[in-house]
């Protein structure tokens, strides 16, 4: 062999290498990015769907240390409210600052003044500011147990939540019915408006149907609410409910190699997210207990059960608020601002619109100070964000 020969060959050697090593760098640089942990090991916890949040209102813009507390998805709770486009910022285009007290009706007719804080605490109950209610009378005292037995078996009237209380005979307040308890009256009532619209006649017909089945049963007499009255606030209860519901979302993206399931669900996880039930979900808990959480995280949920995680890719993440659900008092506003800082900064990721176009963090300046335009309205109508009466309302 000549020495043309070797040294070609020498060169062809040098080249196939610098071409394997050029093609692994660049597969290498553009696989998604992976869990690294302690041990340089690299796992995946469970992977949990892509949530897109409903915004209808005014578009301002093109928007779209945790407390481990057990967390309830409340998009678990009732059916899904009906969709719209997502990741637009929604709110009311007359917004004005209002007391941060409010008046709320007792028994009698009465009115006390009433804090945001104090709203935000009412009990899971019946109320006339968002319920059609029918009392009705029995003649002596029932037992818990006979009402148990004759209560419809469902608590909705189409969509909306139907609900049977007792006046109970030894702490004089009414509750849920409760099998040894005795009950010297009930009221029954049904929601007049959720995410899902008014109260209709059908349902309102449906509701009179209940009520009237359980009334007979225990002889009671029932003292019906007018049908057109009832219809007619829930008609007006649903329009507030439109133009002062707001749900923000925003979406995550690399801005080179993709991210792995696990290598998302690693960085959420140190900001305080945990797995929530459904597959590409996380949730950020609130610090009180049983509350809505503050934020969700989602990403698509096939990528989740994918058969092998660390080459699936995935190139958007959703970063959710749903502004009713969580307390003005939490600042989830602010808590999603630095979410999104720090996941942005430490997954070498940037903030888009719902179109994946980059925004600059000075984007969410003007939407925090309608927001609090937002919870001065909701407060003055005494259903401040966050409280039983909101979580009812806007779900």
């Amino acid at each position: 062999m000549s020495t043309l020969q070797i040294s070609l060959a020498v060169v062809g050697v040098i080249l196939l290498g610098l071409i394997v090593a050029y093609n692994t760098w660049t597969h290498r640089r553009n696989a998604p990015k992976r869990a690294q942990y302690a041990d340089g090991d690299t796992r995946l916890g469970e992977g949990h769907s892509r949530f897109d949040p409903a915004l209808d209102g005014v578009d301002v813009t093109d928007l779209p240390p945790s407390h481990r507390a057990p967390v309830v998805d409340p998009l678990m709770d009732t059916a899904p409210a009906q969709e719209a486009q997502a990741g637009i910022w929604a709110t009311d285009p007359a917004l004005d600052a209002a007391p941060a007290t409010a008046t709320a009706a007792v028994d009698g007719g009465a009115a006390v003044a009433v804090s945001p804080a104090a709203a935000a605490e009412r009990k899971l109950a019946l109320d006339g500011l968002i319920d059609a209610i029918a009392p009705l009378r029995v003649e002596h005292v029932v037992t818990g147990d006979a009402a148990l037995m004759v209560q419809p078996t469902t608590r909705r009237a189409g969509s909306k939540q139907f609900r049977i209380e007792g006046l109970n005979a030894a702490t004089q307040e009414w509750e849920t019915v409760r099998a040894g308890q005795r009950y010297t009256a009930f009221q029954a009532g049904v929601q007049l408006a959720n995410r899902l619209g008014a109260l209709n006649e059908i349902e309102f017909s449906e509701f009179v149907a209940k009520v009237q089945g359980f009334g007979d049963a225990l002889n009671a007499a029932v003292d019906l609410p007018d049908m057109l009255h009832e219809v007619a606030r829930a008609r007006e209860l649903d329009q507030f409910a439109g133009e002062h519901d707001a749900q923000l979302s925003f979406m995550l993206r690399p801005r080179r190699a993709a991210w792995s399931p696990g290598y998302i669900e690693q960085h959420a996880a140190a900001v305080g997210f945990v797995p929530a039930t459904m597959p590409g979900r996380m949730l950020l808990p609130s610090e009180t207990p049983g509350h809505a959480p503050l934020l969700t995280l989602a990403y698509d949920a096939q990528a989740a059960q994918a058969d092998n995680l660390d080459q699936t890719a995935v190139h958007e993440v959703w970063l959710s608020l749903d502004v009713p659900q969580v307390p003005r008092t939490e600042e989830p506003f602010a808590r999603l601002r630095q979410v999104v800082q720090v996941l942005c900064e430490g997954m070498d990721g940037m903030l888009c619109d719902q179109n994946g176009y980059q925004l600059l963090p000075q984007v969410l300046d003007p939407i925090e100070a309608d927001l609090q335009k937002l919870y001065d309205k909701l407060d003055s109508r005494e259903l401040s964000a966050g409280s039983m009466l909101a979580r009812r309302l806007f779900n």
